[in-house]
């Protein structure tokens, strides 16, 4: 039997908000909630009443009777609280203790540290507001943002709420082509942007980026330019005029689904889509996740390494609405070394600190004793999203943070700006698995033909709706696009594109993109079963699987993988590889050949490139499946491209099955 990497204490259980909002329903409703799977279980068979207990618990306010919880829960399309009115800025800035800081804005080392007080706070947001307002900014309008991840970038988000106008933000990691194909969407009357940003020991002048960005977007009235590096931006209004003065703090009553923000998708595949989420949904899921998952109060610190391009810096903003203080970074992960993230952590006493697996993989590889020359006394939970947690990785995570530390693995979506999926400060943690479905999430797994599964693979299904779900896509007026993304395999019910497994003991196992699915005689695998094993391997940075359907019905499964320096991949590593696979996923996953590679491309958001590498594999014209803006690298694209090119004189190996072939491809070109 499996034994957990964390276990909850007592005094944990009683002290987290989850128990007393579980205290809370069952006093309210007449039930006895004995576990966190009876409230999870009561939450999905009572939507409308699980989400009035959220709406009460956290005491949110509207100007007018909010009428019932939830009057149609058909998906597309539900209706949630139809009568309220109410505002996400007023509910983050209200009652807040003056002089405590509420956002620390982080640089790499040699660059100064700001604190930013919530009186601060609130007196910028108001100033800004009022500059925004003077210029004709009101309810509906876009403003739009090409920030870092810094104060300014949270300051001009909860301005533009508390107008009732609609944000949206790009880091400024992206290219002009990407920022506007992503913003121009929009038709934005205001424009936010910096004159540029730091990584790796460097300050990246983005002045000339932005006035292109501005001369590239004919709607925009007023363009507002923060100083971060001293370079300045010539004909926009400095933000410390724009957030000058004392100014009444006034918020605009909105309906519950007026709309707060739009979010993109990663655009691997074509124009990004803009994702529309609304004021009411998004102030109940983040209250939801932030103080019931992870138990954010006002005596904690919060820091999830993030870009404003990417929904976990939304999440992050949304860890204020419980009064904690959080930590916006403007720098790399590794600068100056594998770890700078834990000193950070360390330095500013974080309580929870979020990140991604790939970067606790690079810990575990490249880092010393993560308490090395630090105490981290202070942190209490670590949040991995991003991708699939490996085993053997949480397990090193838990053995070097100790059992204090809570290693809370999730998964969710841009799609909700939540997770589907995640822990409490109740439920043990294991390895293997995800602890359980969130709270209001009524989480399954289906085969093809819409049948519940358990203790197998099926695709990841909601079969009843969220708040936080989408109001609608940006330009898509009668909802075809919408409706064709989630709701065309199975009618009325969310699929979100994953392989998920439900265990006999309500958790959840990953196995990644059901889109990059891999069919060996018709059995399905997940890639991240071939990842939890190779990427497992000290000779192996990173790897990539692909599962290539050929014309005639032949089927080609390479294994790319990158070495770590200093590291030749020869074929003592390949049949390392090869036994290793066959040992611990199955000889069903042994590659038909592994392929020496320079690296693994990414989407911004830090996922690999499955779906559009594939594409390419089988015939597809770059241009046709991939953005270039989109992705982290995009000259490794064309390596593999190249590949593609001069391997289709003679064609890919036939698969084998269960026998990698050997390649030297990537030595011979590098």
């Amino acid at each position: 039997m499996a034994v957990p990497i964390w276990t909850p204490n007592p005094r944990d259980i009683a002290t987290a908000d989850i128990s007393r909002f579980t205290e809370f329903v069952a006093a309210e409703h007449d039930v006895r909630l004995a576990t966190y799977r009876d409230l999870h279980r009561w939450s999905v068979d009572n939507l409308g009443e699980f989400w009035q207990a959220v709406w009460d618990f956290f005491d949110i306010r509207s100007t007018t009777n909010p009428g019932a919880s939830l009057t149609d829960p058909r998906m597309p399309g539900t209706t949630w609280f139809p009568d309220a009115r109410i505002n996400y800025a007023e509910h983050l800035l209200r009652a807040r203790d003056p002089d405590t800081v509420a956002v620390v804005d982080a640089r790499e080392p040699g660059a100064a540290t700001t604190l930013v007080t919530w009186g601060e706070l609130r007196r910028q947001v108001a100033a800004l507001a009022y500059t925004l307002r003077s210029h004709g900014v009101g309810p509906g309008d876009r403003v739009a943002g090409y920030l870092p991840n810094c104060a300014e970038a949270v300051v001009a988000f909860l301005a533009s709420a508390s107008l009732g106008a609609v944000w949206a933000c790009c880091g400024q990691d992206y290219a002009v082509p990407a920022a506007r194909s992503r913003l121009g969407q929009l038709e934005p009357v205001a424009l936010i942007t910096a004159d540029g940003y730091r990584f790796n020991g460097a300050a990246r002048d983005k002045s000339v980026d932005a006035t292109r960005l501005r001369a590239s977007l004919p709607s925009v009235r007023v363009a507002i330019a923060v100083d971060r590096i001293g370079s300045g931006i010539a004909a926009m209004t400095p933000w410390s005029e724009a957030t000058a003065g004392e100014h009444e703090f006034e918020t605009r009553p909105v309906p519950f689904d007026h709309p707060l923000w739009v979010v993109f998708s990663s655009g691997t595949t074509g124009v990004p889509k803009g994702i529309v989420h609304g004021h009411g949904g998004v102030l109940l899921e983040q209250l939801k996740t932030s103080a019931l998952h992870l138990d954010l109060g006002a005596t904690d610190t919060f820091f999830w390494f993030t870009t404003p391009s990417w929904m976990m810096w939304n999440s992050l903003v949304g860890g204020l609405l419980t009064g904690a203080r959080i930590v916006c970074y403007d720098g790399s992960p590794t600068h100056p070394e594998a770890d700078a993230l834990w000193d950070l952590v360390d330095r500013f006493d974080v309580t929870v600190f979020g990140t991604s697996p790939g970067y606790l993989l690079g810990c575990r590889k490249d880092a010393p004793g993560l308490r090395r020359a630090r105490s981290l006394d202070a942190l209490r939970c670590v949040g991995v999203t991003g991708a699939t947690l490996p085993a053997a990785t949480a397990e090193w995570l838990a053995h070097e943070l100790g059992p204090r530390v809570r290693i809370a693995s999730t998964s969710g979506g841009t799609d909700v700006v939540s997770g589907f999926v995640g822990g409490a400060p109740t439920l043990p943690v294991y390895a293997e698995e995800i602890p359980g479905p969130c709270l209001g999430v009524a989480v399954d797994a289906y085969d093809p033909g819409g049948n519940s599964l358990t203790g197998q693979v099926g695709e990841l299904v909601v079969t009843a709706p969220m708040p936080s779900m989408p109001l609608r896509f940006w330009n898509d007026p009668e909802g075809t696009r919408y409706r064709e993304t989630y709701f065309t395999m199975f009618p009325g019910v969310w699929r979100q594109g994953d392989w998920i497994t439900r265990t006999d003991t309500g958790g959840v196992v990953m196995h990644g993109r059901s889109d990059s699915t891999l069919n060996r005689h018709g059995v399905r695998m997940g890639s991240s079963d071939i990842y939890d094993v190779v990427e497992n391997l000290p000779e192996i940075a990173e790897a990539l699987v692909l599962g290539v359907e050929e014309p005639g019905g032949g089927y080609w499964m390479p294994l790319f993988v990158v070495p770590a320096p200093g590291v030749v991949v020869d074929d003592r590593l390949r049949a390392r590889i090869t036994d290793a696979i066959r040992r611990d996923a199955s000889p069903r996953h042994v590659p038909d050949e592994i392929i020496a590679a320079p690296g693994i491309p990414h989407t911004r958001t830090g996922k690999k490139l499955e779906v559009p590498l594939k594409r390419i594999m089988q015939g597809a014209q770059p241009g046709d499946v991939i953005d270039p803006a989109s992705v982290d690298d995009p000259e490794l694209v064309d390596w593999y491209v190249r590949l593609v090119t001069d391997r289709g004189r003679s064609g890919p190996a036939p698969s084998n099955s269960g026998s990698a072939r050997t390649t030297e491809y990537a030595q011979e070109t590098r």
